[in-house]
C-alpha cells in the first residue's frame, strides 16, 4: 500500500536499543527530532529500552540531548502511554500496536515510514530491518543484507576486497579457536606486524578497540583480544594503516537515479591517541573535523567516485558514510584504503555525515527530508 499523497506521512523515529551504542542513538534522535519538519510529517517517537521494550516516548528533542558527558537512556519512565509497542504483522495495514496486560491489543495507527536511528547490534545490523520487512513497513536506510554485511567488519572486508577495493590486512579470531588454541591465534596475529588494532567485528562507536603497539607483547595482545571479545565473540585484528582519515557521505538516488557523494572531510586527531569513543563523542578538544578536507582535487574526486562504488558494491540504500585512509606518500601516488562503510552514521547536526552534506549545500533539515522521501518512494519487499 502506498502512502496517501494528500496526508502528512506518519514517521516513527526509532531509537535507543539493546546495543552499547544506546546513548549515542538517543543523541542522534535528539538531532533528528529537532530537524524534521513537523508541518510536513506527523512524527511519533519510539524508544527502545536496553532490555528491548518498544515504548511510545516523548518527542521533545531536549529530552534526548547530550548533557555534558551524560548520555541519555530510554527507560519506562519516558513512556507517554501505558503498554509496549509492536510492529503490526498485517502487511496490508502496516503500523504499530500497543499491548498491555489485561487489555486487548490496540492499534496505534498506520506508520508510513520508520526512521531507525539505531547504532550497533540489534538495530543497525539488519535485525530491525528484517522485522520491518516482515511487517511490510517502509524504512530509511539499507536493507537486511547490506546492513548485516556492513555491521560485520570481516564480512565487509571480504566483499570490498572481492570488488577490487584495498582494505587493511586482517585476521578474524573466532571464539572457538580462541578458547581451544590461544597460542595459535597469537602466532597468526603476529604476522600482521606492528602496530595492530584489535576490535570487535560487530560493534561501532569504537567500543572495545585497543591499539597494540607490539603484538609480540603477548600480555598486551591477550588483554586486547579479551577486551574486544567482551563486546563481540568474533574479534578482528587489523594491521595499522598509515594515512589521513578521510570520510565521504553517500546519499541514495531516487528511482533510477544514481547515488551521489558529498564533499570529503578529514578527522584530525589532536592527541597522541586514536579516534576512540571519547574523542568521537565526549572530548571536543581531542579531534578536529575539517569539512571539506584539504585534498588535491583529483584525489577528492576519486574518493567521491569510489565511495559511491563501495556503496553500490555492498548494496547499500538511503545513506552511508565511507571511511578511508589516504596515504599520500605512497610511491605510486596517493593510496586509498577503505576502513569501513557505516550504514547508519552518526547523525546529529554536528556529526560528520550531516556536516559533509551541509558543505555540499544540503542542510540538516533538508537531508532528513530527502532520506524520508527516498524511503517513502521505494517499494516494500524485494527490489
Amino acid at each position: 500500500m502506498s502512502p496517501d499523497p494528500s496526508a502528512r506521512p506518519r514517521v516513527a523515529v526509532l531509537f535507543g536499543g539493546r546495543s552499547e551504542e544506546h546513548g549515542i542513538s538517543c543523541v542522534t534522535a535528539s538531532g533528528v527530532l529537532a530537524a524534521v519538519d513537523r508541518d510536513a510529517y506527523d512524527v511519533v517517537a519510539v524508544g527502545i529500552t536496553r532490555d528491548g521494550a518498544w515504548l511510545l516516548v516523548d518527542d521533545d528533542p531536549a529530552v534526548w540531548a547530550l548533557r555534558g558527558r551524560d548520555l541519555p537512556e530510554v527507560t519506562t519512565a519516558h513512556a507517554v502511554q501505558p503498554g509496549r509497542l509492536l510492529p503490526a504483522t498485517d502487511t496490508a495495514e502496516p503500523g504499530l500496536v500497543r499491548v498491555q496486560a489485561g487489555a486487548a491489543p490496540a492499534p496505534l495507527g498506520a506508520v508510513d515510514v520508520v526512521l531507525p536511528l539505531l547504532h550497533g547490534p540489534y538495530g543497525e545490523d539488519g535485525t530491525v530491518q528484517g522485522l520491518l520487512e516482515l511487517a511490510g513497513t517502509r524504512y530509511v536506510g539499507s536493507g537486511v543484507l547490506a546492513s548485516a554485511a556492513c555491521m560485520d567488519k570481516h564480512t565487509m572486508k571480504v566483499l570490498l576486497q572481492h570488488a577490487g577495493f584495498a582494505v587493511a590486512d586482517w585476521e578474524l579470531v573466532q571464539p572457538r579457536e580462541w578458547r581451544h588454541d590461544p597460542a595459535a591465534v597469537v602466532a597468526r596475529v603476529q604476522r600482521l606486524g606492528a602496530p595492530v588494532f584489535v576490535k570487535p567485528s560487530r560493534a561501532g562507536s569504537s567500543f572495545g578497540i585497543t591499539r597494540v603497539g607490539d603484538p609480540s607483547d603477548q600480555a598486551a595482545l591477550v588483554a586486547a583480544l579479551e577486551e574486544a571479545a567482551r563486546h563481540d565473540p568474533r574479534v578482528l585484528v587489523e594491521t595499522a594503516v598509515r594515512g589521513r582519515e578521510i570520510e565521504c557521505g553517500v546519499l541514495g538516488g531516487a528511482g533510477d537515479e544514481p547515488a551521489t557523494a558529498s564533499v570529503c572531510g578529514e578527522i584530525v586527531v589532536l592527541t597522541d591517541g586514536f579516534y576512540d569513543f571519547d574523542a568521537k563523542y565526549l572530548d571536543g578538544d581531542a579531534v578536529r573535523l575539517d569539512t571539506p578536507a584539504r585534498l588535491d582535487r583529483a584525489v577528492a574526486d576519486r574518493l567521491r567516485a569510489e565511495s559511491v562504488r563501495a556503496f553500490e558494491a555492498l548494496g547499500c540504500e538511503g545513506l552511508a558514510r565511507v571511511d578511508w585512509f589516504v596515504d599520500e606518500s605512497a610511491p605510486d601516488g596517493p593510496r586509498a584504503v577503505v576502513n569501513e562503510v557505516n550504514t547508519m552514521p552518526g547523525f546529529t547536526a554536528t556529526s560528520m555525515y550531516p556536516r559533509l552534506w551541509a558543505e555540499a549545500g544540503v542542510d540538516y533539515p533538508e537531508l532528513v527530508d530527502r532520506l524520508l522521501r527516498l524511503a517513502l518512494a521505494r517499494e516494500v519487499g524485494l527490489r
